[in-house]
């Protein structure tokens, strides 16, 4: 077999999977969804670091039935891992349990959050040709709004990934999803202080009483998971 032909036949082979691979766990085979077709494109090589955002002592922001953020983010992360995993990808997970990352020294709670970003920062930088997607969850002061919304880090190629990512999430799961990518406040520690593509994805609102049972909910993690693993395994790089 020529070897071109044979790379067409693997791209073919991984876009068949990971359809098959969304539709399946998002149950839309035979929903009134029809199932998105996510292009799938020869990979460069690089490593993916998934960011649970917050842990331990810094539990984020707290959900109406009074989940912190930190252990969804985690959830989310690990279920990605489980998900790319049966494509070969290994990503590099920040923290795999509900812990913060600061150093012994710190003592206040400040302390121990300054000293968690900047840990951060140190793991991301040391990956050689990385790509960050830190997993939040968004709240609000009302509780009508509901959808995922990407943010993007002043570095080269990470708008593209946030309008990929953005795309897959409404596609895959939420058709009416009318929220646009936006640049990360400069107030984000981590996403300003990498020098990759680095994309934070706010997965939902903790604020809104529908979408956070579906975010404390195994099988959503599960869709959420797999349509944020599934733009990672299409994205074009």
């Amino acid at each position: 077999m020529r070897r071109g032909v044979g790379a067409g036949l693997c791209l073919v082979t991984a876009m068949v999977g990971v359809v098959l691979l969304m539709a399946l766990a998002l149950g839309r085979l035979s929903g009134a969804v029809e199932p998105a077709v996510y292009r799938v494109v020869a990979r460069q090589p690089g490593e993916l670091v998934l960011d649970a955002g917050h842990g331990g002592e810094d539990g984020g922001a707290v959900s109406v039935t009074g989940v912190p953020e930190s252990q969804i983010n985690l959830e989310i992360v690990l279920r990605m891992r489980d998900v790319l995993g049966l494509y070969g990808v290994d990503p590099v997970l920040l923290r795999e349990e509900d812990v913060s990352l600061h150093d012994e020294g710190a003592s206040t709670l400040r302390e121990k959050k300054s000293s968690d970003l900047k840990n951060r920062v140190k793991a991301v930088r040391a990956v050689e040709d990385g790509t960050l997607v830190s997993i939040h969850q968004n709240t609000y002061s009302s509780a009508k709004y509901r959808g995922a919304q990407v943010f993007y880090a002043p570095t080269e190629g990470s708008r593209d990934l946030a309008e990929h990512i953005q795309t897959c999430i409404r596609a895959a799961l939420q058709p009416d999803n009318g929220r646009a990518v936006k640049p990360i406040p400069d107030t984000v520690y981590l996403m300003n202080h990498v020098d990759c593509p680095a994309v934070l994805v706010e997965c939902g609102f903790l604020t809104n009483p529908e979408e956070e049972a579906l975010l404390r909910d195994g099988d959503y993690q599960k869709q959420l998971a797999t349509a944020l693993a599934g733009a990672w395994l299409t994205v074009e790089r």
